[in-house]
């Protein structure tokens, strides 16, 4: 997962509309407001101000809004360029002066697709990103006396991190976090050492 470190823009032109596309860093909703406002308000002669945005580490909501363009040709394509290049807390923003000559929707869907192609494409050759790592937690909880087998287990794999931990009862709890590439192989991995142990997965 990456996230936009300063703002890139993309400028082209298609049959006489030109298209300027700008990528904001943008970690809420009070964030993506000011950029579109500030957008809005420089660009006030533009035709549309279409955008897309991702928010959270693992992603936990997103959006797209065509701003009067035929539904799902503007706003939408741009969002799926945003998944597909696994970026967050950032809104992308297509601005389009109107030419005179209508793109169609295969058109305007290639044109807005474009936009944020080329943009992308701009923040990988600035080098403006930066890689953010997506872990999952995990809770283990045995019976006191078998306290040392989550340390035992979790030993082994380089790439997890104890947390923490506590004593509930008669029971130890044990947190850690780990890729989540890697939950499958520890999940087999409990179930051996604990017959049939499971692991809390917040």
């Amino acid at each position: 997962m990456r996230r936009l470190k300063l703002i890139v823009t993309h400028r082209f032109r298609e049959k006489a509309s030109v298209f300027l596309t700008e990528l904001h860093p943008a970690q809420d909703a009070a964030e993506r407001t000011a950029v579109l406002g500030a957008l809005r308000k420089r660009d006030f002669d533009a035709t549309h101000h279409c955008s897309a945005w991702r928010e959270g580490v693992p992603v936990s909501a997103s959006s797209a809004d065509d701003d009067g363009e035929p539904a799902g040709t503007a706003g939408r394509p741009m969002l799926a360029m945003l998944e597909g290049a696994e970026v967050t807390d950032l809104i992308a923003v297509c601005i389009r002066w109107f030419g005179g000559t209508k793109l169609g929707t295969g058109g305007l869907v290639r044109a807005y697709t474009e936009g944020v192609q080329g943009a992308l494409a701009a923040a990988d050759a600035a080098g403006v990103w930066e890689v953010v790592r997506v872990l999952r937690i995990g809770e283990i909880r045995v019976p006191l006396a078998q306290a040392h087998l989550p340390f035992t287990l979790l030993g082994a794999f380089p790439a997890v991190a104890v947390l923490d931990q506590a004593f509930d009862g008669g029971s130890a709890v044990l947190r850690f976090e780990c890729p989540p590439d890697l939950v499958p192989t520890l999940e087999q991995a409990w179930r051996d050492r604990s017959r049939g142990g499971l692991i809390r997965w917040n």
